[in-house]
């Protein structure tokens, strides 16, 4: 049994330490997304005299929040459906077919996460438009299969390393097709990394602002970034109401993660094994 010893105490002592300063921002948006504008300008780190719920209902109606919160679920949603179907079908393709054009092929993909997006965003823009992708939902969906699939495909492709080829060989022994071999065999061991790819794809989708800026110019197409960033002008910032929108915004995206954190290490270490 091990002791507890002096340094096991430091270490913990120092991770709570740490933990509370990575909450000290947190403690900011909350607490001062009570407050009236005023008393934000008077002090920012003091608990506020009075509880100002209303920021909330003036955030709600001011944002028509719900319509946000419906354009941002549908991109997030419709996004990781298509980046999960692509990247694990093309992973599980290129490593069970091995050659040189598969190897070059997974090379590309990976090169392409190095590309930053501004490198990429008047071209992205132009194209969009000559195809009908800007302000347009669906348009946006797509761009995102383009941004997301590199970094998923990486992901899929090392776990895919760990599935035995065995268990393919034997279904295709009794006569399963390969639609059939990759959804009803495959792709169920492939949960832990699915997971996985879905959690950092819907932190990225939801809080991303650029694309969406980009490509959704109709105010009732706007996301939840896009409709906070309105109380951020260049002359003048609502911090009460800008904060309170920042709490419902980021509100399920946290419980969202709190509940599936765990799988985010156990994916990322499954397919690390090769």
């Amino acid at each position: 049994m091990n002791k507890y010893t002096k340094r096991t105490f430091t270490l913990e002592i120092f991770a709570i330490l740490l933990a509370i300063f990575f909450l000290i921002p947190f403690y900011f948006v909350i607490v001062n997304s009570l407050k009236s504008f005023s008393e934000i300008l008077i002090d920012a780190a003091a608990l506020p005299t009075e509880i100002m719920f209303s920021n909330y209902a003036e955030v709600w109606r001011i944002l028509d929040f719900p319509k946000a919160f419906w354009n941002s679920f549908l991109i997030t949603v419709f996004s990781n459906i298509g980046i999960v179907i692509i990247s694990s079908m093309a992973a599980w393709k290129l490593v069970r077919t091995p050659s040189k054009i598969s190897k070059f092929l997974f090379l590309f993909f990976v090169a392409a996460m190095v590309i930053p997006f501004q490198t990429v965003m008047i071209p992205l823009v132009k194209i969009g438009g000559m195809l009908g992708l800007i302000n347009s939902i669906p348009g946006i969906i797509i761009m995102y299969f383009g941004f997301g699939v590199p970094l998923s495909l990486f992901l899929y492709h090392g776990f895919v390393k760990t599935v035995p080829i065995e268990v393919e060989e034997s279904a295709q022994i009794d006569g399963c097709s390969q639609f059939g071999l990759f959804w009803r065999i495959v792709f169920p061991l492939l949960k832990p990394i699915t997971i996985t790819v879905i959690i950092l794809n819907t932190l990225w989708i939801w809080n991303d602002y650029l694309l969406p800026l980009l490509v959704l110019q109709d105010a009732s197409l706007r996301t939840i970034p896009l409709a906070t960033s309105s109380f951020f002008a260049q002359y003048t910032k609502q911090w009460d109401m800008g904060l309170a929108a920042l709490v419902l915004g980021i509100t399920p995206i946290i419980i969202f993660f709190l509940f599936l954190q765990k799988h985010i290490i156990k994916g990322i270490a499954s397919g690390s094994i090769k």
